[in-house]
C-alpha cells in the first residue's frame, strides 16, 4: 500500500466516488457518513443527504456520532418525523442510494448487524438493524462500505439483518422487491460488484498495491474476479486534504464536547 494514504482513506475515497450530485442518499453512521460527506465536499456538491432521524438535505460540518447528533438537525434543510421519513421518503421510492455498513457480509451481500454466534446465546450482540433492513429493500440501489477480513466476510452469516441478493440470482424479484439491491461493495482492498446473473459479489477493481492473494486471504468464501480487472485510481491530494480536514474538525468538536 502506498505510504501517502491509509487503506481506510483509500476505501473512503473509492466509496465517495461512487456517488454523484444528483443522488438522494440515505446515509448510515460511521464510514458511510464519511464517504457521503467527502463526496458532498468534493465532486458532488448538490447531493441530498438524508439521515434516519428525519434530517433532509443536511450539510454537517463534522461527522455525526449518531443519527441523533444535533449537527444533523442544525444543518438540515428541514427535519421530518421518523414515520414520515420511512413511509413517505424511503418506502415511497424517493431515495436513489442507500449507503450501509455492517459487521458481517456474505457473498450475496446480505448483511448482519444483529448478533455474532447463536441468536439465543450470542458471542457478541451487535447494535441491531435500525432502519437498515428497510433501506436495503426500498432504496433504488445500495452501496456498502466495509473493512475486509475473514471474520467480517463470512461464508455463512450468523444472522441476516438486511437483505442483499438473498440466495442469489432472481431471489429479490421472487420476493417482490423492485429495487436493485447492493450494486457496489467497497473495501480497504478492492471494489466488488454483483455478477449480472448469479448476483455473487465479484471483484472488479483492486486498490493500488493490493494483490489477488491478499483479497483471497481476507475473504471467507472463494473469491471471484471479473474477466477484466481495473486498478482503483489513487486518492488525489484534494480528496485526501478534504477528508483529513473533515476528520480533524470532527475530532476537535467531539473532543471539546
Amino acid at each position: 500500500m502506498p505510504e501517502t494514504y491509509t487503506p481506510t482513506e483509500m476505501m473512503t475515497v473509492a466509496a465517495a466516488r461512487a456517488l454523484k450530485s444528483s443522488d438522494v442518499c440515505f446515509v448510515g453512521i460511521g464510514m458511510p457518513s464519511a464517504a457521503c460527506n467527502l463526496a458532498r465536499l468534493t465532486h458532488a456538491p448538490d447531493i441530498t443527504l438524508i439521515y434516519e432521524s428525519g434530517t433532509l438535505a443536511t450539510k454537517p460540518s463534522i461527522l455525526p456520532l449518531s443519527i441523533g447528533d444535533g449537527e444533523l438537525c442544525d444543518t438540515a434543510l428541514t427535519t421530518v418525523s421518523v414515520p414520515e421519513m420511512f413511509r413517505y421518503w424511503l418506502q415511497g421510492g424517493r431515495i436513489s442510494v442507500g449507503f450501509l455498513g455492517g459487521a458481517q457480509i456474505d457473498r450475496f451481500a446480505n448483511l448482519n448487524t444483529t448478533v455474532v454466534g447463536p441468536y439465543a446465546k450470542p458471542k457478541t450482540r451487535l447494535p441491531g438493524g435500525g432502519g437498515a433492513p428497510e433501506i436495503a429493500t426500498s432504496c433504488g440501489e445500495i452501496f456498502i462500505i466495509m473493512s475486509q477480513s475473514p471474520r467480517a466476510f463470512a461464508a455463512k452469516l450468523d444472522f441476516i439483518t438486511s437483505m442483499g441478493h438473498g440466495e442469489g440470482g432472481d431471489h429479490r424479484a421472487r420476493l417482490g422487491l423492485k429495487t436493485k439491491g447492493p450494486t457496489k461493495l467497497i473495501t480497504d482492498l478492492c471494489v466488488f460488484e454483483p455478477d449480472p446473473v448469479s448476483k455473487e459479489m465479484t471483484v472488479t477493481s483492486i486498490h493500488p498495491g493490493v494483490t489477488r492473494e491478499e483479497i483471497k486471504a481476507q475473504t471467507g468464501w472463494p473469491v471471484r474476479f471479473a474477466a477484466t480487472l481495473t486498478e482503483t485510481p489513487m486518492p488525489t491530494p484534494n480528496e485526501l486534504a478534504v477528508l483529513r480536514d473533515l476528520h480533524a474538525r470532527t475530532a476537535r468538536a467531539h473532543g471539546s464536547a
